[in-house]
């Protein structure tokens, strides 16, 4: 079924499609290869609501050798073939637009090596990134980035989206953490890019221009990250304002009086209200909340760090600042964070989620015109996130398909206006499928044409994960 929203690309035909299962079914085992209805539509969309798009036929590759060998039979034969992992995405990236093949990375799960002396792991793409979490704490390291999705998103899926997290206030994003990929090119070449050294500047930046790529100009098979050593203590706090630009001015106020936290994560009266009674109970008369955390070596100086950014909330407007007393508490806190996006289904039956970023300075301003845009088109607007870093995670929940054409005016009005304040159109989840229309508000068409230039070098058939990103040459 086709929604009023989604638009339609060019199918392959039948033909080329049993050349496919059949070429397929020689490189790979018989269980390998999958084409069944049920297997179809469970690859067939993703967490973006950016629509419904079926695959031909789904392949799951064990290995470097594998992947090469699905790459090189697709070029072969002239068939699209899109990268997936969890699907976790919300940007429609690992959407088979054209269908033809998805190659699902899922099954390449191991965590190769932890090292303890040198500070780095090395993981297959289809690992979960909580699991990799788990596993370097386990031995006194630490991950940093950490998707909201964490318990279920792949680390494949971060390196193609570059992905972030509440922790990216401190610590920084996955880019900053990939030091190291063995990469496989659209024709099936196998490349080892990078280095397993802290420090390395030899040649271009392949690791860099291959992380945030977003399945466009190969996948990653292996990966190799820094790691860093464990913070001894962590302290948090759940910080209530009876209003969200209240509390959006309180985080502009905490960083300028220099104190740096591991997050600070804004939840707005929507949001809060969604969440509010399922797994965290928030006081009475909250309007709106601000997790506050800290973490570090000495905890007499989290204690202090802590109580400065509380007094500076409570000049601000803060009604009261509740701090964890144990983990059971942080992981209920953080439990709540975590279900807002499922827990605003609860409101509506659909939302898109945004994710903009803005100055910090300019947060409070955003939301407000973000609520004003809600009111005047009748459309319900959440907005939480990492406000820390001006990543704002802005949700338009709406009843149903009918309503489709003012979510998109209503799309296009918060991405304008997000340029317009010196902001990006996507902090983190990526432009994908969901917002290659809307780049060229960012991006001058020099820009663009650059960026084109570099995925017709490395994909000059445009067959690996077509139609993504990049807004359509003859119309921008």
């Amino acid at each position: 079924m086709t929604m009023p929203f989604e638009k339609t690309f060019p199918r392959v035909e039948p033909e080329r499609l049993e050349k496919a299962w059949t070429a397929l079914r020689e490189v790979l085992s018989e269980g390998q290869v999958r084409r069944d209805e049920g297997t179809r539509e469970q690859y067939s969309r993703d967490e973006s609501d950016s629509g419904i798009y079926s695959p031909d036929l789904i392949v799951f590759p064990e290995s470097a050798a594998q992947v090469s060998a699905v790459f090189k039979t697709c070029q072969a034969l002239g068939v699209p073939f899109t990268p997936c992992g969890a699907r976790s995405g919300k940007s429609g990236g690992s959407l088979p637009l054209r269908g033809g093949v998805a190659v699902s990375l899922e099954r390449m799960n191991r965590i190769r090596s932890i090292s303890v002396e040198d500070l780095t792991a090395v993981v297959e793409p289809g690992v979960i990134t909580g699991d990799l979490m788990k596993a370097v704490e386990e031995v006194g390291l630490f991950y940093p980035p950490d998707p909201n999705s964490w318990q279920f998103c792949t680390m494949g899926g971060n390196v193609a989206e570059n992905a972030g997290g509440p922790r990216a206030l401190k610590y920084g994003v996955t880019r900053d953490y990939v030091i190291g990929l063995e990469w496989v090119l659209p024709d099936g070449e196998i490349l080892q890019v990078g280095r397993r050294t802290i420090k390395g500047v030899a040649g271009y930046d392949l690791v860099g221009l291959f992380v945030g790529s977003e399945g466009t100009l190969g996948v990653a098979t292996e990966i190799t990250l820094q790691l860093i050593p464990k913070p001894r203590h962590v302290m948090t706090a759940l910080v209530i304002f009876d209003s969200v630009l209240t509390a959006a001015r309180a985080v502009s106020a905490v960083l300028a009086a220099g104190v740096l936290p591991r997050t600070l994560e804004l939840i707005d009266d929507v949001a809060l209200r969604a969440v509010d009674g399922r797994s965290f109970h928030f006081p009475p008369g909250s309007g709106s909340a601000i997790i506050l955390e800290v973490d570090g070596n000495v905890e007499e100086g989290l204690l202090a760090e802590l109580s400065q950014a509380g007094a500076i909330c409570e000049r601000l407007g803060a009604t009261q600042t509740l701090v964890a007393q144990n983990e059971e508490q942080r992981e209920k806190l953080w439990a709540a964070r975590r279900g807002v996006s499922a827990a605003l289904r609860a409101l509506k039956p659909h939302k898109i989620s945004e994710d903009i970023a803005v100055p910090r300075s300019r947060i409070p301003e955003t939301i407000e015109k973000l609520k004003a845009m809600g009111a005047e088109l009748g459309l319900m607007v959440a907005t939480y996130g990492h406000a820390g870093d001006g990543n704002l995670h802005a949700n338009i929940l709406y009843e149903g398909p009918h309503q489709r054409p003012l979510v998109e005016r209503a799309i296009r009005r918060m991405l304008e206006m997000t340029v317009e304040m010196g902001g990006t159109i996507t902090g983190e989840h990526g432009v994908g499928h969901a917002k290659r229309d809307y780049l060229a508000l960012e991006q001058p068409p020099a820009v663009l044409a650059l960026q084109r230039r570099l995925k017709s070098f490395f994909d000059p058939s445009g067959l690996l994960n077509p139609e993504k990103m990049f807004p359509d040459p003859e119309r921008f």
